[in-house]
Order: C-alpha cells, then structure tokens, then sequence
C-alpha cells in the first residue's frame, strides 16, 4: 500500500517510495511495478500525473483526479509557483553553508540543449565518520535543504555533483566509492534524496497548501546514526 499524504476530490498526494519509477518511460527499462498503476488500484477511479519524481527518489508526489486539475497544477509548476524542499546527504561539508547554484542544464540528452537551471542549497548538519577512502582515513558528510527553483531532469542530483558534493547513492552523477561505503558500513542501499515538502495552492479552491513525506526506514536510521535531526522550518 502506498502512503497517502494527502486526498480530496481533486488531489492526492503520495509519498512514493525510494526505487519505486513512477510511470513508464525509456528512463525506467525494466520496471515491473509502476507508481501511478498501483495508487489508481488503490484509490479506484482516474489519476493523473502532476509532476514527476526520479525513480530513485523518494517523497511527496502530487497526483490529480482529473486532466483539468492536473493541466492546472501543471501551470503552477511551470510558473514556479510551487515550493519544492529537498533533503540530501551529500559527499563532503559544502562551503559556503548557504549558497546557489546557478548553473545551465541540459534535458534528458547531454547532448540536448542547455537551459537555465538554479538551485539554492543550506546545509543543516555535518558529520565526519572514522573510515579511511582513498586517501583520506575519515571521510566527512553532510545533510542540505534543497530548493530548486526550476525543473530541469534530475536538477538537485546535477547541481550538487557540479559543486563537487554529489548525493550518496546516485549512480549517475556520484561517486561509487562512496556509494559502496554506504552500503558496506551502513546498510544504505538507496540514494539519500528526498522530496520533503511541497507547498502550492490547491487548484480548486487556491487555498495554501504544504504536504510534507517523513522519511522511510533506512534514511531515519542514518539520520540517527550520524545524530542529526530534521529542521524546523
């Protein structure tokens, strides 16, 4: 069963889980299970995607009963009208602890055009574990707020890596020494993104919004490993 964050006549809100791909694409291959499939099981009736998650991401997922509620959404996603909050643990302690990233992007293709793409990042909590990589004996992570301010294909994971402190567990753009580190020494076999919050208005009646997904299992557990605590925002 999926976590329901949120449901009325015209919207549901999703905490989608970890490698879990949302509908199906090219991107996903051979995915078995696809998000929008089992919550329309769930629910019964029609459903519609208001926006999108990567597969390996978790967290809120805004989901729309009809085509017009989700042509809607859409419109406040495509004009920035939606507040988006990430959680990430990233390789690294960035410095300055508050900074953005302004920093062009291109689509799906490397190859596609570059558009312009800008993240601001805080970083909350840090903290160096004693295990030599490389050559380095300790190694020094951090947890940021991520707030993206555009929509660009895999924008967070992309930004960060740009700055040099790419997110554990992406396998596209991180580092797999240390994804493999996360794994060994912490039983972390998921990339350490999380859609937290989102704040927007609903479509129908233009009330403010603000959905937030807890986190599942294994990232509360490295949190409390490491004793950091989520912000109060």
């Amino acid at each position: 069963m999926l976590e329901i964050l949120y449901q009325d006549d015209a919207i549901i809100a999703v905490n989608k889980p970890a490698g879990l791909a949302v509908h199906r694409s090219k991107m996903v291959g051979n995915a078995e299970e696809f998000l929008i499939d089992l919550l329309r099981e769930q629910v019964g009736g029609t459903t519609y995607l208001a926006h999108r998650l990567d597969r390996a991401t978790s967290g809120v997922l805004l989901v729309a009963r009809s085509s017009e509620i989700a042509a809607a959404l859409g419109e406040q996603f495509m004009g920035r009208d939606v507040h988006k909050q990430y959680l990430a643990v990233v390789r690294g302690w960035p410095e300055p602890e508050e900074a953005l990233i302004d920093y062009a992007l291109p689509g799906s293709r490397d190859t596609g055009p570059r558009r312009e793409a800008s993240t601001t990042y805080r970083r909350l909590a840090t903290v160096e574990v004693p295990i030599a990589l490389g050559r380095y004996p300790q190694q020094r992570y951090a947890m940021v707020l991520a707030e993206p301010h555009t929509g660009r294909f895999r924008q967070i994971r992309k930004h960060m890596a740009h700055v040099h402190h790419p997110i554990i567990g992406d396998c596209q753009h991180g580092r797999g020494d240390h994804n493999r580190l996360y794994k060994q020494y912490f039983s972390c076999h998921r990339m350490l993104l999380h859609a937290w919050r989102l704040s927007f208005a609903h479509p129908v009646t233009r009330a403010p919004m603000r959905v937030e997904a807890p986190l599942d299992a294994a990232y509360q557990a490295l949190l409390e490993r490491f004793g950091w605590s989520l912000p109060v925002l």
